[in-house]
């Protein structure tokens, strides 16, 4: 017990120390803890023998990734994801997370057994450990470089369920795939109905649960508890879903979607919301520190001797799927420019899920030792190489972030909506007799004159800045069309009109609503 304490103090330190100095440098931290895991395992460094050798068990690296962290990692995402970001992007996102995913799988699959000799079993489950993106680093470079949210929501987006889809092909492949070739026709028939059953599964258990978890957050304003709840349910929704043959990792992806925002939506205070945020943001920290500390001590026990020339071609059939995979995903949305699917492209890195998933496989496993040193390589140089110029590549393109003026608008604008929620919050506590008339006076207006400032703020940027009135006329024209949705809707509720000319007018709405997004994203870009 204390030789294991010992070693997870080492872990700990080495993976908060590059994080910390990584950060303070302002360099990808994921990218710094795998150069430097891998120098540890490299270099003779008698003080971390025991790291090694607790590092070198591979089970103890899948059972850690899968079991303790993945579910984190998960959680935290979804958790923080607004439905309307999801709903903005919904067919990029289905685009690369569905049939990005399963173009990756099938072009990676069929080259690994013509093109690297692998047999046909190998060949797809290292398909299907390459299909599954991590997005970490690139994540954290864009928030540095301040790209468009829109980008970073659709490579989020597409990692958080393609994570899922990538989990049920590596269990056919692994597990069923000989049976189904067996069956021959019915065997494809059987691997769709499976691909579903442990899909729907997983999103039903996931849903279900943040369901009942949500309406346990409405009958306390306890955020301590409501965190407690929240690390149920992360790790609970994983756990049961695994253990009824469904995709945990789906579970816990829905699972947070609902409970992050049906539950904030109906059960959170804003102080339990930003307590809750806060405790699982350090919590995807730590977790994200191990795993690629550990994907780096791993890479240093992978023998690649004579495997040179399988490596390459390795990690070009992977680089040419995932272009394939992005390009034709994407060719039949419109809005979304070339450089953006150029980023989406080399942005796909493969991370800590691939290598955990290829050390679960049981020892006797044909083919294990291949798919193990191809998926390290691939990963270590996804990670390195373009977890290393994708910035480089965001410079080149000039998807920038806002200007400085750009910057101050949306400041002042945020402003002016902070004000107004703070004086909306004030006049509640004046009528529920929580404060008194004078406190309720002289807050107020503290308030109305910061919000003063910043109107006049913003009307003199507007004089400055006429070009700003598209993107004004285009979120009034949008709201101005939901409004007639929501109309069309109260009379049919109220039985005024039929359902027939109903659906008509809606349908109408919904298709020029379309039109008026497609058409500015076109103009913005």
């Amino acid at each position: 017990m204390h030789h294991s304490l010992n070693i997870a103090f080492i872990l700990l330190a080495v993976a908060v120390g590059v994080t910390a100095l990584a950060k303070k440098i302002k360099k990808p931290y994921p990218i710094a803890l795998v150069v430097v895991g891998a120098i540890i395992g490299l270099v003779p460094l008698p003080a971390m023998d025991p790291l090694k050798e607790f590092v070198e068990e591979g089970y103890t690296f899948e059972f850690i990734i899968i079991s303790l962290l993945l579910p984190t990692l998960l959680g935290e995402a979804s958790l923080k994801l607004p439905f309307s970001h999801l709903r903005e992007n919904v067919k990029a996102i289905g685009a690369l997370a569905v049939g990005g995913t399963f173009l990756t799988f099938l072009i990676i699959g069929a080259g690994s057994y013509y093109i690297l000799d692998l047999s046909l079993q190998t060949a797809f489950v290292f398909a299907a450990l390459m299909s599954a993106t991590d997005p970490v680093s690139v994540l954290s470079i864009f928030k540095t470089l301040g790209v468009n949210r829109k980008l970073s929501t659709v490579i989020e987006g597409e990692s958080l369920f393609n994570d899922g889809l990538a989990v049920v092909f590596f269990m056919i492949a692994s597990i069923y795939l000989p049976s189904y070739i067996e069956m021959g026709a019915e065997g494809i028939l059987a691997a769709v109905l499976m691909l579903f059953k442990v899909a729907i599964g997983g999103a039903i258990v996931g849903g279900g649960l943040g369901y009942i978890f949500s309406k346990f957050t409405s009958w306390y304003d306890d955020y301590p508890l409501e965190i407690l709840f929240s690390i149920l349910l992360f790790y609970g929704s994983f756990l049961i879903a695994e253990s009824i043959h469904v995709s945990g990792v789906i579970a816990v992806v829905v699972a947070g979607l609902v409970f992050g925002n049906y539950g904030a939506k109906i059960g959170m205070s804003p102080t339990t919301k930003i307590n809750i945020h806060s405790f699982w943001d350090v919590l995807a920290l730590f977790a994200n520190s191990l795993v690629f500390l550990l994907v780096g001590l791993e890479i240093a026990y992978i023998d690649i001797n004579d495997k040179w020339g399988l490596i390459a071609a390795s990690i070009l059939l992977v680089l040419s799927a995932r272009t394939v995979a992005v390009y034709t995903s994407m060719l039949p949305l419109k809005g979304i420019p070339a450089k953006w699917k150029h980023v989406l492209n080399w942005g796909g890195l493969k991370g800590s899920l691939s290598i955990a998933l290829a050390l679960s496989l049981p020892g006797d496993f044909p083919g294990r030792e291949n798919i193990i040193i191809l998926a390290f390589s691939v990963v270590f140089f996804s990670l390195l190489v373009q977890g290393m110029t994708i910035s480089s590549l965001i410079n080149k393109l000039n998807i920038k972030g806002p200007n400085k003026e750009r910057t101050e608008y949306e400041e002042a604008m945020t402003a002016v909506h902070r004000y107004d929620y703070a004086i909306e919050r004030l006049h509640k506590l004046k009528n529920e007799a929580v404060i008194s008339t004078i406190v309720f006076e002289r807050m107020k207006a503290l308030y109305d004159h910061k919000q003063k400032e910043a109107k006049e703020t913003l009307d003199v940027m507007y004089e400055e800045h006429p070009e700003w009135r598209k993107k004004q006329e285009y979120i009034a024209s949008i709201e101005a069309l939901y409004a007639e949705h929501e109309a069309i809707e109260r009379l049919l509720r109220k039985d005024m009109i039929s359902s027939q000319l109903a659906e008509e007018e809606i349908e109408r709405i919904i298709d020029h609503i379309e039109q008026k997004k497609n058409k500015y994203y076109e103009e913005e870009i």
